[in-house]
Order: structure tokens, then C-alpha cells, then sequence
């Protein structure tokens, strides 16, 4: 919402809502706005897409091991031997995540809680670790 509610005030889409009047047809909105805010709406999602990737990918193969929250944590993402992750494993566990989040009742992430390593449904795929530094 932070990034929507700005975004919608520079294209000028709440002007646009604000002349629908009663009894008019909603659809005729996409009209007046000839794919000006769509094209911006996908702009938008797809850099949050591309920077949330890139920051964890980055962040979890880095020396840190971690992102800033992990970081806070005392967390660090390992592979299975405790070594630092590639970026190419730390971009496949984050696209993973996208098929956790698909399981219904988050039960893919609840895995971690079960699991004898500790591990999240998208840890197992990537063959990743979440380790508390002491």
C-alpha cells in the first residue's frame, strides 16, 4: 500500500474514480484511463518482484548469510554442511517460497517447526539450513 496509494495519486487514478458518477458503467474507467495505470501497476509489481528477489538472493549469499531481519535474529541461511549458500541457491530458495505459500494454512512453512533440521518446505527444496549463531 505504500508504494500503491502514491502510485495511484501520480496517475491520477483517484480523479478518474472520483468522476465515475451513479449509473454509470465502471468498465467505461479502463477506457479513460488507456492503460496508463495498468502499465504502471505492472511496473511496479514487477520491480517489487524483481528487487524482493534480488535482495534476498543477494542478502542470504552474501557474507552475512542473512537478511537484515535474519540479521537481527542472529539467523544465517546455510546449505546442508553450514557453508555459505551461491546466489543461484539462495534465488532458487526464494522461488520456492512462492510454492510454500501455496500450500494451504501455510503448512509448508509450518514444516519448519516439524521437521528434525528445522527446515521450511523451500529450505528442503533448496537443500538450505536457517542456523541461530549463539
Amino acid at each position: 500500500m505504500a508504494l500503491f496509494i502514491p502510485f495511484a495519486i501520480m496517475t491520477g487514478l483517484t480523479a478518474v474514480l472520483g468522476n465515475i458518477h451513479p449509473g454509470e458503467d465502471p468498465r467505461d474507467v479502463g477506457a479513460v484511463l488507456g492503460g496508463t495505470f495498468f502499465l504502471g501497476l505492472f511496473t511496479v509489481v514487477s520491480l517489487a518482484f524483481l528487487g524482493g528477489w534480488l535482495y534476498h538472493a543477494k542478502m542470504e549469499s552474501s557474507s552475512w548469510q542473512a537478511t537484515l531481519g535474519k540479521k537481527a535474529l542472529n539467523l544465517r541461511v546455510t546449505d546442508l554442511y553450514g557453508a555459505r549458500i551461491s546466489f543461484a541457491r539462495a534465488s532458487g530458495r526464494h522461488f520456492a517460497k512462492l510454492i510454500t505459500g501455496m500450500i494451504p494454512l501455510g503448512v509448508g512453512f509450518m514444516l519448519a517447526g516439524l521437521t528434525e533440521r528445522r527446515q521450511a518446505l523451500h529450505d528442503m527444496i533448496a537443500s538450505c539450513l536457517v542456523l541461530r549463531d549463539r
